[in-house]
C-alpha cells in the first residue's frame, strides 16, 4: 500500500448520498418545462424560442460570471435555466429581446444573488424579473398578440430586434387577453379555448392542460408540494363561485378564472418554489389559500386584470411568518401561534 495514503480515513455522516439532490430536482423541473415550451412554440412560433433563449442567456451569463469568481462551477444545478425559462413564459410573445435579456439579468442579480445565491432568496427570481419589466416597460408588457395561424411558425412578429433603450414599434396586430376582455368589456372566453390555449396572452398562458399534466408529473416525483397548487385552485374556485352567483355578468365563472391568465403556470411552477414557499404542510395550505384569495381580489377589484405575480410575491414575503406560526410544537413547549400572540401583546417572555 502507498505510504502516502492515510491508514485510517475519518469522515462525517451522511455516508450515503441520496440521488435526489438539488441538481436532480432542478433538472426534473427543466425537463417538465419542455412540453410547455413546445406548446408556446406551436401557438407563437419562433418568437417563443427566441425570447426563451434570450431570457436564459440573461439569467445564465451573470450567474456564470459571479459564481466563477467564487471558484464554483455554476449552471450545473440548472437553477438559472429554470429562472430564464419561467421568466420567458410570463412575457408577451412580441417583447423586444433586449428587454427579455435585461429581465433575466435582473432576476438573477436582484432576485437571487443579492440574497446570497441559491437557497437564500426570499422572492421567486423569475417573478422579480417580471415585476421589474412590468414597472419599467408597462406598454411592452401589456401588448399581446393572438396565436399564429398555421404555416407561420417561423415568421417573426413584433420588433424583437429593436435597439436597446429605444421605443420599439409595437405589433399592429394585437389582441386583448381573456382577463382584460372580462374586466373591461364583460366578455367571457370559453373554457375550451382557455384549456387548449388558443387565446392571446403570455407564452405560458397557452395550453393549461399541458401545464397541469407536467405539474402532475412533478407531484408524482415529489419534486413539488401538491398542497400549494391544490389550495390555490380551491381558494380561487370557492371565492369566484360565490361571487359568480351574486353577479355572473362581471365576475366570470370559476372555470374561467382557474384557466385564464397565468394562474395555472403560477400555481404549478412559481408558487411551489421550495425556497420561497413554506416548509410545513399546514403552512403550504395557508400559503396557497392566501395566494388564491389575493388573485381574486386583484383581478376583480384592482386596477389590473391579472394578479398572480403580485399575489405570489406578497406571500413570498409572508413565508417566514407562516413558517413560524405553523411550526410543530416541541413537546412541553408553547404553541407557535400562542407564543406569537403573547410576544405581540407584551405578555410573554422576551
Amino acid at each position: 500500500m502507498n505510504d502516502d495514503q492515510p491508514k485510517l480515513l475519518l469522515t462525517t455522516s451522511p455516508f450515503l448520498k441520496h440521488r435526489e439532490d438539488t441538481a436532480f430536482l432542478m433538472w426534473q423541473v427543466n425537463y417538465s418545462l419542455i412540453p410547455v415550451l413546445l406548446v408556446a412554440f406551436w401557438f407563437f412560433g419562433v418568437n417563443a424560442i427566441l425570447i426563451t433563449l434570450t431570457c436564459v442567456a440573461g439569467a445564465a451569463i451573470p450567474e456564470w460570471v459571479l459564481e466563477r469568481g467564487k471558484g464554483r462551477r455554476p449552471l450545473r444545478d440548472g437553477s438559472a435555466l429554470i429562472t430564464g425559462v419561467l421568466l420567458a413564459l410570463t412575457l408577451p410573445p412580441t417583447i423586444a429581446l433586449w428587454m427579455a435579456f435585461l429581465g433575466g439579468a435582473i432576476a438573477i442579480l436582484l432576485g437571487k444573488t443579492l440574497f446570497g445565491g441559491i437557497g437564500f432568496n426570499i422572492f421567486n427570481p423569475a417573478l422579480v424579473g417580471r415585476a421589474f419589466l412590468q414597472a419599467a416597460f408597462p406598454q411592452a408588457m401589456t401588448t399581446w398578440a393572438p396565436p399564429l395561424a398555421h404555416g407561420e411558425l417561423f415568421a417573426v412578429r413584433g420588433d424583437l430586434f429593436a435597439i436597446p433603450f429605444t421605443t420599439p414599434q409595437l405589433d399592429a396586430v394585437s389582441a386583448a387577453t381573456p382577463l382584460a376582455l372580462m374586466k373591461f368589456d364583460a366578455v367571457s372566453t370559453g373554457a375550451s379555448d382557455l384549456l387548449l390555449g388558443s387565446t392571446a396572452g403570455s407564452l405560458g398562458e397557452t395550453g393549461s392542460i399541458v401545464i397541469l399534466v407536467c405539474g402532475a408529473y412533478l407531484a408524482l416525483r415529489r419534486v413539488l408540494n401538491w398542497r400549494i397548487p391544490i389550495s390555490i385552485f380551491a381558494s380561487v374556485a370557492a371565492l369566484t363561485g360565490v361571487l359568480y352567483v351574486i353577479d355572473p355578468t362581471s365576475t366570470g365563472s370559476p372555470a374561467f378564472h382557474l384557466l385564464s391568465g397565468g394562474l395555472v403556470l403560477g400555481a404549478v411552477y412559481m408558487a411551489t418554489d421550495p425556497v420561497t414557499s413554506p416548509l410545513t404542510q399546514a403552512g403550504c395550505w395557508l400559503f396557497g389559500l392566501a395566494i388564491g384569495a389575493l388573485v381574486v381580489i386583484i383581478r376583480l377589484y384592482g386596477g389590473l386584470p391579472e394578479g398572480v405575480m403580485y399575489a405570489i410575491l406578497l406571500m413570498n414575503a409572508a413565508t417566514p411568518l407562516i413558517n413560524r406560526v405553523t411550526q410543530p410544537r416541541i413537546y412541553g413547549g408553547q404553541l407557535a401561534v400562542s407564543h406569537l400572540v403573547a410576544r405581540l401583546t407584551g405578555r410573554g417572555a422576551s
